[in-house]
C-alpha cells in the first residue's frame, strides 16, 4: 500500500520539496550511496531500493563501477575522506569480482546468468581508471588493462560491439555503447595504450554512421528493440560518449554531433525542468512521466558541452533539470530513501518502477557538482 501512496502523491504534486543548498543535497545523496553500500554483504553498492517490497537489491557491478569517480570527486572537492575510502573498497571489490576473461558480468550479483557484457565492462572502466590513478595500486591497474583489452578484442572491425550484448537488454547493437567508448578514453588516460583510444574512435564513428539527418541514433535504448523510441537515460549516455571521444581525439565532427543531440533534447524540456521518459526519432516526447536519471544526466551533459564549446546558453537547461530533481529528493525520512533519487517520476511508471536506483543518485551528484564547480573544473562524471 505504501508504494501506491507514494505514487499518488507524485501524481498530485505533493512529493515536491523546496530546493535547499547544493551542498545540502549533495551531502544527503552521498550519505544514501554509503547506506546502499552498507546494505549489501559485500563492498559493492545495492542496485536499488524497492519501496514496494521494502528491500534492497543485490550489489550491481556496472553502476558500482561508475559511482567510484563520483565519490572520489565528492571527497576531493568537499573534503569527505569517508567517500574516498568507500570508493577504494568498491574498486577492490570490482577487481575481486572481475571474470577470468577480463569482462564484467551483466546484472546484479543475484542474477542467475553470469556472462560478460560490453556495456557493463565499459562502465566499470571509469571506476578502475580513477582508482588506479588515485592509488597507484598495481592490482587495480592490472584489472583495468584486462577489462580494456577484453573490450578491444570483442569489437567488430567497423567499430560496433555486436557480441556480448547484455542478456537483460533488448537492443543488441546499442549505440548507447558510445558510453563504453568513453570508458576506454579513461583507460587510455591512465594506461596510455593507443589501442584504447583507437577502439573508442571506431565505435563513435560507427554509431554516427547510423544516425538520421536530425541527429537521432537508432538502436539507442536498453528497454525497446526497435528504433521508434529511446529512453532519455540512454540518449544521455550516447551524447556524453560521443562528446568525450570527440574531445579526446580532437574530432570536431563528434563534438558537433553531441551538441546537436543535446540541443534537440533541450528543445523538449518541460517548463518545470523535467524531460519525458521517452523521445521519438523526431525528438518528440512519448510519455507523460519523467526519467529522473535522464534529467540529471542531461544536466551534466549540458554543463559539460557548455564548458567544451562555449555554448553557455545550455546552462539554463542544466540548472532547470537540476532544480527539478532537487525538488524530488527526500531530505528526511528513513535511510532507505533519504537522499536518493527515484527511477521514474511518478515512481510507479515504466523506468525502474517503485525503485531508487543507485545510478540516479550518482548522476544527480555529478550534475550538482558540475553546477557548483563549473568555473573550477574541466570534467566530472
Amino acid at each position: 500500500m505504501k508504494h501506491w501512496i507514494e505514487h499518488a502523491k507524485d501524481r498530485l504534486g505533493l512529493s515536491f520539496h523546496e530546493p535547499q543548498s547544493i551542498e545540502t543535497h549533495l551531502a544527503a545523496a552521498a550519505a544514501w550511496v554509503l547506506e546502499a553500500q552498507r546494505a549489501t554483504p559485500d563492498e559493492g553498492v545495492a542496485h536499488s531500493y524497492n519501496i514496494r517490497t521494502g528491500t534492497w537489491m543485490a550489489s550491481y557491478p556496472e553502476t558500482t563501477g561508475y559511482l567510484i569517480p563520483t565519490l572520489y570527486d565528492y571527497a576531493h572537492y568537499f573534503d569527505k575522506p569517508v567517500c574516498r575510502d568507500a570508493a577504494l573498497r568498491m574498486a577492490r571489490w570490482e577487481v575481486a569480482e572481475q571474470l577470468p576473461d577480463g569482462g564484467i558480468r551483466a546484472g546484479t550479483m543475484a542474477a542467475e546468468v553470469v556472462a560478460p557484457t560490453i556495456f557493463n565492462t565499459g562502465q566499470v572502466l571509469f571506476g578502475l581508471a580513477r582508482a588506479a590513478k588515485e592509488t597507484g595500486d598495481a592490482s587495480i591497474h592490472d584489472s583495468l588493462v584486462r577489462a580494456s583489452d577484453w573490450l578491444v578484442a570483442a569489437q567488430d572491425d567497423d567499430g560496433c560491439w555486436r557480441r556480448f550484448a547484455s542478456p537483460f537488454a533488448h537492443s543488441k547493437n546499442g549505440t548507447y555503447n558510445t558510453r563504453s567508448a568513453f570508458g576506454l578514453v579513461r583507460a587510455f588516460e591512465v594506461v596510455g595504450d593507443p589501442r584504447y583510444l583507437e577502439s573508442a574512435d571506431r565505435n563513435v564513428g560507427w554509431a554516427l554512421s547510423t544516425s538520421l539527418a536530425n541527429g537521432w541514433l537508432p538502436g539507442n535504448c536498453l528497454t525497446t528493440n526497435d528504433d521508434d523510441s529511446a529512453l532519455t537515460h540512454t540518449i544521455a549516455y550516447s551524447i556524453r560518449g560521443i562528446l568525450e571521444v570527440g574531445v579526446a581525439t580532437e574530432n570536431a565532427t563528434y563534438i558537433k554531433a553531441a551538441l546537436t543531440m543535446a540541443r534537440r533534447v533541450a528543445e523538449r524540456q518541460n517548463a518545470d525542468g523535467s524531460l519525458s521518459g521517452y523521445l521519438s526519432p523526431a525528438w518528440e516526447p512519448l510519455s507523460n512521466w519523467s526519467c529522473a536519471t535522464g534529467n540529471s544526466q542531461m544536466a551534466l551533459n549540458w554543463y559539460r558541452i557548455a564548458k567544451v564549446t562555449g555554448e553557455t546558453d545550455l546552462m539554463k537547461y542544466a540548472r532547470a533539470a537540476n532544480r527539478f530533481n532537487m525538488r524530488l529528493q527526500k531530505l528526511d525520512g528513513p535511510l532507505t530513501m533519504r537522499g536518493a533519487i527515484k527511477g521514474s517520476h511518478p515512481i510507479g511508471e515504466d523506468y525502474m518502477q517503485w525503485r531508487f536506483p543507485n545510478w540516479a543518485t550518482k548522476f544527480f551528484m555529478d550534475g550538482l557538482m558540475f553546477e557548483r564547480l563549473f568555473d573550477r573544473i574541466d570534467n566530472i562524471g
